[in-house]
């Protein structure tokens, strides 16, 4: 069998030439795609053309998110003695975007020996604070812990009965700076508070739960607080009763 030759460089050359004359003649001397393509231009004029196509433009970031609006207002607005302060929490338009539940004024005086601090009112509240279920088993705690009505002050942090509140939204709205100066305004000997959400707006860390506060500070002094479940809770519940009931002893006899 004869050895194969390659084709000469000329032979190729030859080829090539009569490739494109070809393309030529049938009159298809562009790609099209997204751009168009001359592929018959020299590389020095596409090197030119690629330089005076405009370039893509960069899509615009997305604005960040505005801040949450403040609950309260401006802070340095708020009333600084605490009839004024009870009076703000029910009229001021500034502290939720209102309601189905009315606001309900806290109730008591300042000085008290046990500031009892709630999530919100109850669902049938309309002119006092816990007239329901929740109330009558406070009422029955305090009255085994030998306190007087008038040896309380009783507050939500929450004006309203809120079914469902984003409570991580609130805090960052505000809400614990609200709670932190209707404190300071009552200025209580101590502070119970039921519920899981109240100890984070006192400044307490989440990983420890439900347990004996540090004490809260506050520009007047620093109040012993304890935290515990909710009123809700312990009606479900006769153990959870029980256990309250220990540390609450045990709170109060340190």
């Amino acid at each position: 069998m004869p050895a194969m030759t390659e084709p000469s460089p000329s032979t190729l050359a030859n080829e090539f030439a009569a490739a494109l004359d070809w393309w030529r003649d049938a009159g298809v001397d562009h790609d099209f795609a997204d751009d168009v393509t001359d592929w018959l231009v020299a590389p020095e004029a596409q090197s030119a053309q690629q330089e005076h196509q405009p370039k893509p433009k960069k899509k615009a970031e997305p604005a960040p998110p505005p801040p949450p609006k403040k609950i309260g207002g401006a802070r340095e607005d708020w009333p600084a003695e605490l009839a004024a302060f009870q009076q703000w929490l029910v009229s001021s338009e500034e502290l939720d975007g209102g309601g189905a539940f009315p606001p309900i004024a806290p109730r008591g005086s300042a000085g008290a020996e046990l500031m009892v601090i709630l999530p919100e009112p109850e669902e049938n509240d309309s002119d006092d604070l816990l007239a329901g279920p929740q109330g009558r088993l406070l009422a029955g705690i305090m009255q085994a812990a030998a306190i007087s009505d008038d040896d309380i002050y009783l507050a939500t942090v929450l004006r309203r009965h809120t079914p469902m509140p984003d409570w991580q939204a609130l805090r960052s709205a505000g809400i614990g700076e609200v709670l932190s100066h209707h404190i300071a305004l009552a200025a209580p000997k101590r502070i119970l508070a039921f519920g899981r959400n109240i100890p984070p707006l006192l400044g307490n860390d989440t990983a420890q739960g439900t347990v004996i506060l540090p004490n809260f500070n506050h520009e007047g002094g620093s109040i012993p607080a304890m935290g515990v479940g909710s009123l809700a809770e312990l009606l479900r519940s006769a153990g959870r009763r029980q256990r309250f009931w220990q540390r609450w002893l045990e709170w109060t006899d340190s």
